[in-house]
């Protein structure tokens, strides 16, 4: 049976023949014209070449040699080349006897076309691990992709989203900063490890969010800390002048580094981490009851009722679980912290909340791929997902919780 194409455009018996094959097995027709298509393609590509090498020689198929060009065509080969829509075609490429032709409609060592190209980055940012693409892409584009291929296209792209996490600070005004950091298993070598991402939020005067930072390094270490403030202050010009206020939860250190790289800024305790730590030493029986008094501590209507409730606190336990008394008394001055800021923002700057819906975010975006394949592929995903909450956040300012359904949508569908 001729193909498709031809025949719709052929007489009306051929066209009835194969009108009635199409119909006995109609879920084939577009199998059928993607066949044709493609046939089609590699036709119309392959003369195409031919023509760039018309031009390139200076004279037709037909026409002799000249005195003053001594090349001349010498056969063809054969090379497939992938084409979104149309599948892997099979290219006939006209070479000359000097080897110097080197067409620019279809480069040397190009594979596939950039559209194709595009998809397989949007299916990594998408959270597809390189096995799936691998694995899927033979049906989904018309030819498998190899984990490497993914990778060198990521690569392409890893530049940009580098620009983007490391921009300049000089003109980002900001007053507050949140601070934390998330496990992640990335190959490393032959090895899986345990990858911690530090990540830092500021809050801008006019109450925008965006990311300073995003980094690889261990959260536990107040060194990693101190050179990570010191890169955003010296290197890419942030103002530690601006900073008010940095919100953290008890990493080892992380309290002290941060006071001493911006002298002028108060540290937050997030009440969160402090609440969790105090009733890990509280029996069962009780966890209820203090809970509700921690609570009444945090959400007074002012500093003075909180101290109040705390005093009460100590006196009611002191006796019978001393250790998570010492605990809330370790913290509880940089936990009321957020009082000396303007009580709009008070929901907002009591915790560390706002990293933790990033870390939420990060983990169910990269959660279908397991193992993150080392640190650029990392930064890379991690980078996306980044800047499309910042995105987000341009339509929720900085203690407005009115918005988050729109942010939470606006996330998912990212």
């Amino acid at each position: 049976m001729k193909n498709v194409i031809e025949v719709t455009n052929g007489s009306v018996p051929e066209t009835m023949e194969t009108f009635k094959a199409i119909l006995a097995e109609p879920e084939k027709m577009f199998e059928m014209l993607r066949v044709d298509l493609s046939k089609a393609a590699e036709r119309a590509v392959s003369k195409l070449i031919e023509l760039e090498l018309t031009g390139f020689l200076g004279r037709e198929t037909y026409e002799g040699k000249s005195r003053g060009n001594k090349n001349y065509r010498n056969g063809s080969y054969q090379r497939t080349y992938t084409a979104k829509g149309l599948g892997t075609l099979r290219i006939e490429v006209k070479r000359d006897r000097r080897g110097k032709f080197n067409s620019k409609l279809i480069k040397r060592y190009d594979r596939y076309d950039k559209a194709l190209a595009g998809d397989m980055l949007a299916m990594f940012l998408g959270g597809m691990s390189t096995r799936n693409i691998n694995m899927f892409s033979s049906q989904l584009l018309g030819r498998k992709i190899s984990a490497a291929e993914v990778s060198s296209i990521n690569k392409e792209v890893s530049g940009a989203i580098e620009s983007w996490r490391t921009r300049p600070l000089n003109d980002a005004r900001i007053k507050y900063i949140i601070v934390d950091g998330v496990n992640f298993s990335m190959r490393a070598g032959k090895h899986i490890v345990k990858a911690p991402m530090l990540i830092v939020i500021g809050v801008t005067y006019d109450n925008q969010r965006m990311f300073l930072n995003i980094q690889q390094g261990d959260k536990e270490k107040a060194s990693t800390w101190r050179e990570m403030f010191r890169d955003m202050k010296h290197v890419r010009g942030l103002n530690k002048d601006d900073i008010q206020l940095g919100i953290m939860d008890g990493l080892t250190g992380l309290e002290k580094v941060f006071e001493e790289e911006f002298p002028n800024a108060k540290t937050q305790r997030c009440t969160v981490h402090v609440t969790r730590n105090v009733l890990t030493k509280v029996p069962r029986s009780l966890q209820e009851e203090t809970g509700d008094k921690l609570r009444d501590i945090f959400y007074a209507p002012n500093r003075k009722k909180a101290i109040e409730n705390y005093k009460t606190f100590v006196n009611e336990y002191r006796e019978t679980i001393p250790s998570a008394v010492d605990c809330l008394s370790r913290s509880i001055k940089s936990c009321l912290t957020f009082f000396s800021f303007p009580e709009h923002e008070w929901v907002s700057l009591r915790t560390t909340n706002a990293i933790e819906r990033v870390n939420k975010e990060f983990k169910r975006r990269t959660k279908p791929m397991e193992i993150l394949a080392g640190e650029n592929s990392a930064y890379l995903l991690l980078c996306f997902v980044a800047y499309k909450m910042e995105l987000g956040w341009k339509c929720m300012p900085f203690g407005n919780k009115s918005n988050l359904p729109v942010l939470r949508q606006f996330t998912q569908n990212a």
